[in-house]
């Protein structure tokens, strides 16, 4: 167990002293079958109060369960026993699969209550007993958390490798290597005078600490990818009040998810939208339309507005496209005449008949089209030039800058008309034109997003960081390798190695983590 074995030890020596738990552990009731758990050094005392007998070891038993107190039969479920240490937990551990009725779960769970020596758990608090016990370390804790978490394939498929040691044990392989680097340095200063130790053992140690330093650096260049996968990309609907940056919303999540008003500065609030692109994890925010404004909740929201489009990792930029609209009434010529329709066999279309899906042509027609269409929408010169700015220049100022792409919005609203061939809703300035009411431009402004979400999150190798606590235990090694490579005295390299050891410890738990136990165990659910 190494530097590990204290928490270890005390949580085995303390299995015989502590509380016996139980818990719902199955969905909330009603359900066609709930499963109670029961861990503890008294599981064994209460199966036999409850159901008259111990089944056999890993097999399920039939077992009528009765009111310790009173004899009642309140079920007829399926009793299953694992014997300490070879389960869960590392304790003594029980499950009773009951009709999963919410008077059937309330008197299990009320008679288990009223067996001495029996309480019930508390949040996370089975998967903290199998961490204690040895059954888990804490990068699998974690994978578990995660994956219960999950909304996504994605998601699911990174968090079940991460439970079953993707991390943990790539962290404890180094740190093998490590503590071997280190014996020969310490063999180096305590034996340097016996004549069985080999003058040069400090070479072949940094030699193991040069390949682990290649390793953990790849590891860490990985530009976040576990951790965008596990919290999601985050797209920001961003513009100008009344640009229908909230219709959007809801035409891309599908449901009524943001109020609709023709009134500006209805969103006072950034809104979340937690959507799955193709088995990707996007958090879509609606903010406060962006604007000057007198009205103290206005501006912040509008501050808020501002701050989340800078951390998104795509800023979708909407202006109304008829606002350009009035500069432009004035032009002589058959361009006023024109109707943006979706096919070219009607040029009178309105965008209310465009396709919905219809896609960009890649013929001459179509970079004909982009060049009528720029006369309609031009570059930058509307309304929100400022704000627009201003988000970049905000994201400037950090390590971290969005993409932005520029969406024209309303454009079943435009009297000019444009005869176009299979339009996408999508210029040659990267412009997408869409209609979040009619749905005119919204399939490849999706198709778009999904393309976007995949190139972002994927990569060749899984992702072994997926949390912050492990890119910071893990930059610590990285610095501690570093200086160890740079040092010329053998004891500060053993200390520096020592350093790095330490620090891979904290990150599968196998040295003291009290601190940071209660963090991650808080957010489980009781009965886990």
């Amino acid at each position: 167990m190494g530097e590990g074995s204290s928490i270890l030890t005390h949580g085995a020596r303390l299995q015989d002293h502590r509380d016996t738990i139980f818990a719902l552990s199955s969905g909330l009731p009603p359900a066609a079958i709930a499963v109670v758990r029961i861990s503890g050094p008294r599981t064994a005392e209460a199966l036999t109060l409850l159901t008259g007998r111990v089944p056999p070891p890993r097999r399920a038993a039939l077992a009528r369960i009765r009111d310790p107190r009173s004899g009642e039969m309140i079920d007829e479920a399926l009793a299953l026993w694992f014997p300490a240490p070879n389960s869960e937990t590392g304790e003594d551990v029980a499950e009773l699969q009951v009709h999963g009725g919410r008077a059937v779960v309330a008197a299990v769970l009320a008679a288990l209550g009223r067996i001495d020596g029996l309480r019930l758990a508390e949040g996370g608090e089975f998967t903290r007993r199998g961490f204690e016990n040895g059954k888990l370390d804490l990068t699998a804790v974690e994978g578990l958390g995660d994956l219960i978490a999950a909304e996504t394939e994605t998601q699911r498929r990174q968090a079940f490798r991460q439970m079953k040691g993707l991390l943990g044990d790539r962290a404890e392989a180094w740190r093998t290597r490590l503590i071997e680097a280190l014996a020969l340095i310490e063999a180096r200063i305590d034996f340097s005078d016996e004549a069985d130790v080999p003058e040069d053992l400090v070479g072949p140690a940094l030699a193991i600490v040069r390949t682990l330093r290649q390793e953990v650096a790849a590891t860490l260049a990985d530009a976040g990818r576990g951790e965008r996968l596990r919290d999601g990309v985050v797209v920001a609907i961003a513009g100008p009040p009344n640009a229908g940056k909230s219709t959007l919303l809801n035409r891309l999540a599908q449901r009524e998810a943001a109020i609709v008003s023709p009134y500006a500065g209805t969103t006072r609030d950034v809104i979340e939208v937690h959507l799955d692109l193709g088995g990707y994890p996007v958090t879509l925010l609606d903010t406060a339309g962006i604007r000057r404004s007198d009205d103290p909740v206005e501006q912040e929201g509008v501050r808020r507005a501002r701050a989340r489009a800078a951390a998104a990792d795509l800023v979708l930029w909407l202006e109304e496209a008829a606002s350009t609209q009035e500069q432009y009434s004035q032009k002589e010529g058959p361009e006023k005449e024109i109707a943006l329709s979706g096919r070219t066999d009607n040029a009178g279309l309105s965008t209310t008949d465009a396709p919905q899906t219809a896609y960009a042509s890649q013929t001459a027609d179509a970079s004909q089209t982009a060049g009528a269409l720029q006369a309609v929408l031009p570059g930058r010169e509307g309304p929100g030039v400022d704000e627009f700015n201003f988000i970049l220049s905000v994201s400037e100022n950090k390590v971290h800058t969005p993409q932005v792409w520029k969406l024209r919005t309303k454009i079943d609203v435009l009297n000019q008309r444009i005869s176009v061939s299979d339009h996408a809703g999508r210029n040659d300035e990267s412009e997408f034109l869409i209609s979040a009411k009619t749905g005119f431009g919204i399939q490849p402004l999706e198709d778009e997003l999904s393309r976007f979400v995949r190139d972002t999150l994927q990569g060749g190798e899984p992702a072994l960081v997926t949390r912050q606590r492990h890119r910071t235990l893990l930059e610590a090694v990285a610095a501690a390798l570093d200086r160890a490579l740079a040092a010329s005295a053998e004891e500060a390299i053993a200390e520096e190695l020592r350093t790095a050891a330490t620090a891979l410890g904290r990150l599968t738990g196998r040295i003291d983590v009290e601190d940071v136990l209660d963090v991650i165990f808080r957010d489980f659910c009781i009965g886990k």
